[in-house]
């Protein structure tokens, strides 16, 4: 081909040099002429069409007689044989079991804060105290009366085991006695609401109210959080109940913190939440290094479906017909020079995930799927295949 083109060029330059020296290009520019000049450029324009059309009868030609040069130039993908998963794709949120905030259960002025916030505390450690009222006074007086009370019933059950004395000084001793020592401990518990304590071993996230302001019962103190028991909770839909069950795998990735890991569900509700058909799950998160924390969101993948030996295409391959049938084309007959024939096959595809769909029916291991170049070929059409 490239030979043909010189000869062309070569032609028209001896067309536009040869033979009349007087009417040659470099002659009819020299003499400066326009008129002459635009007749002899469209002499040279007639020429060349000329021979372009010579050129195409020729080029015509050797598509007849070339059949390399009417094949469709492809790429191929050899089905195989393998495990497919489908991922179920959804948002997550970081929770805690121990993440609550401490309120006043008992009113007055808050008298003393002892902790700071970051500040790590253990199980029953003083956090906060109320000023009690002179509450503290009374259960002095309440346990000198119980003592008292003591040591009265006491004296009359001595008594009454002698059989000295009355029973009903006896029983009313003893009335006394209990009435005290009721009365004291409700006094104790009531002082004991003045005192804010750590439910559990944490840290102090956030000081809400600050000393010395007065509180009520039910006004919020502080905030106390634990991150060694946290999970991430999400709503599945009600279709993948079936599914998505306690101990199934999950790929979780925190996109902020850019860390990836596999976990598994460690729980799954047994209950649907009616406004969006949806059941919740629980998915245990090791805390790495304090950076996990409550109400960080993620992106979780469940597993909910494996096939252990299906063949798998990219979706973009895959094309569907007026009567809603897929089809893609395989290569066949190939010869050791790369030419094959192009043959439309009709498949069946499960589920896909990503850029892939599974074929279930169609396509065997082995077969030689059409892939750059598949929306371009027809059925029976001779195609070579790139290696």
């Amino acid at each position: 081909m490239k030979k043909i083109y010189i000869t062309v060029i070569a032609s028209l330059v001896l067309l536009s040099c040869g033979g009349d020296k007087k009417n040659s290009t470099e002659a009819v520019i020299e003499k400066g002429d326009l008129t002459q000049l635009r007749a002899k450029r469209g002499e040279l324009i007639t020429q060349s069409d000329a021979l372009l059309a010579e050129i195409a009868k020729i080029d015509e030609a050797i598509g007849k007689l070339d059949e390399n040069h009417k094949l469709a130039l492809i790429t191929t993908i050899a089905a195989k044989d393998t495990v497919f998963n489908h991922y179920l794709e959804l948002q997550a949120t970081v929770q805690t079991k121990q993440n609550i905030v401490l309120n006043a259960e008992y009113g007055g002025v808050l008298q003393q804060v002892y902790v700071k916030e970051g500040q790590r505390v253990s199980k029953g450690q003083t956090l906060a105290k109320i000023d009690d009222g002179g509450l503290g006074s009374q259960l002095a007086q309440m346990e000198t009366q119980a003592a008292l009370a003591k040591t009265t019933f006491e004296r009359q059950q001595n008594l009454w085991n002698q059989k000295i004395g009355s029973e009903i000084q006896y029983l009313q001793a003893k009335t006394n006695y209990e009435a005290q020592v009721k009365a004291v401990s409700q006094m104790k518990a009531q002082i004991a609401k003045t005192v804010v304590r750590a439910p559990f071993s944490g840290t102090i996230d956030d000081i809400i109210t600050e000393k010395g302001s007065v509180v009520g019962p039910g006004t919020p103190i502080l905030r106390i959080v634990n991150l060694g028991d946290m999970y991430l909770e999400a709503e599945v839909p009600e279709k993948n109940i079936a599914t998505v069950k306690k101990g199934t795998e999950v790929i979780v990735d925190f996109p902020i913190l850019g860390e990836t890991f596999n976990a598994k569900v460690t729980q799954a509700s047994n209950y649907i939440n009616p406004a969006n058909r949806s059941f919740n799950i629980q998915i245990a998160v090791p805390s790495k290094n304090g950076q996990i924390k409550p109400n960080l969101t993620s992106k979780i993948q469940i597993k909910d479906y494996t096939n252990p030996k299906t063949i798998v295409v990219p979706i973009s391959i895959i094309s569907e017909n007026a009567d809603g049938e897929q089809y893609l084309y395989v290569a066949e007959n190939t010869t050791k020079d790369g030419q094959a024939t192009a043959k439309k096959v009709i498949v069946k595809t499960g589920l896909t995930q990503g850029n892939y769909a599974e074929i279930t029916e169609g396509i065997k291991d082995g077969d030689l799927v059409i892939s750059e170049g598949a929306r371009s070929v027809k059925e029976g059409q001779k195609v070579s295949i790139i290696k």
